[in-house]
């Protein structure tokens, strides 16, 4: 077996190898342009002349060995499957060690925050989620929020890494909301469990999702709420995208659950953003990204969403109860 160049040395060389090894000639004359926006694995377009365009994703072990991603193999495997829905981008060529995938170029736009916001965008978005959720094999591997937001609180803890003064007067509410989620669940579906915009891009005919570092079976409204949480979505623009998700089986159960999980994935990658920066800041694939901003901000919009006059109702109709009367912000409910 041929070794890889070392990646200290001329990246384009360690680059051209591994298209080689996946079976892919890029020719002495392609362009290697690292794509900067992710925070974890080296991405890289590939540029060969005429057609011949690739995405190449080199995955770091430091990544999943921090809790901050599934493992290598799991991802690649996960990425397969989704690409057979015509979702995700077809995988073109792998390679073991280090583990690296060659995938299709998707000739389109990365969508932004502004562009969820048009409900005909969140529309395609929900198309998307569905085809993915719907039409694709299994997920070997499951994901839970509530599972991964305890790793990564015991992984602040364990290293000293910085967490919100109040994070753990949070998690009493915390439990609760796990516990309405998990009283009345929706079947599992393979879900992809980071759905910022930047992993949303538009091929001219449907909505595409890239990045399954995160990705696993998982309760699909997760992935409704996560869309919410990064888009930083309004209330009105929330059922937009539940509704077309949905569609005419949509309940108020339904958008409670979308907005639920909109608040533990803001509680859960709080503390993401302080393992990335705190254990793998020196590999960072954005070396500039501001992460004590990131978590601040998402922490300040979940405590918000817990203080809410309303969230106690939401409890109530996500785990399919019936909801007492309007109390004071925070109220919960007092039924079985």
């Amino acid at each position: 077996m041929t070794a890889a160049p070392d990646a200290s040395g001329n990246p384009e060389d360690l680059f051209a190898d591994l298209l080689v090894r996946a079976g892919i000639d890029p020719g002495p004359d392609a362009v290697y342009t690292p794509l900067t926006g992710g925070l974890s694995h080296r991405v890289v377009r590939v540029d060969a002349g005429a057609d011949r365009r690739w995405i190449l994703r080199v995955l770091d072990p430091a990544v999943s060995a921090a809790g901050l991603g599934v493992p290598a193999w799991q991802e690649i495997d996960n990425t397969v499957l989704a690409a057979r829905t015509g979702v995700g981008p077809r995988v073109l060529g792998t390679v073991g060690q280090p583990a690296a995938m060659v995938l299709e170029f998707i000739d389109g736009a990365t969508l932004t925050a502004d562009d969820l916001g048009r409900p005909a965008t969140l529309a395609r978005v929900a198309t998307a989620c569905r085809r993915l959720h719907g039409r694709s094999a299994r997920f070997a591997n499951d994901f839970d929020i509530f599972r991964k937001a305890e790793e990564l609180l015991g992984l602040c803890l364990r290293h000293g890494l910085p967490i919100p003064s109040d994070y753990t007067d949070r998690l009493p509410d915390l439990d609760e909301l796990e516990r309405a989620l998990a009283a009345d669940p929706l079947p599992a579906r393979p879900c992809h469990n980071d759905l910022l915009p930047a992993n949303l891009m538009d091929d001219g005919r449907a909505v595409r999702i890239v990045d399954y570092q995160l990705s696993g079976m998982n309760d699909p409204a997760f992935d409704l709420g996560d869309i919410a949480a990064e888009a930083e979505l309004p209330p009105d623009a929330v059922e937009i995208l539940a509704s077309a998700y949905f569609g005419g089986e949509m309940t108020a159960r339904h958008l409670a659950r979308v907005r639920l999980h909109r608040i533990a994935s803001d509680i859960a990658w709080t503390l993401w953003f302080s393992v990335h920066h705190g254990l793998l800041a020196d590999s960072a694939a954005s070396p500039g990204f501001d992460y004590r901003a990131e978590a601040a901000g998402k922490w300040a919009r979940a405590v918000r969403a817990l203080d809410a006059d309303d969230f106690g109702r939401l409890l109530d109709r996500a785990a399919g109860r019936t909801a007492p009367p309007a109390g004071p912000a925070g109220a919960r409910s007092t039924g079985p």
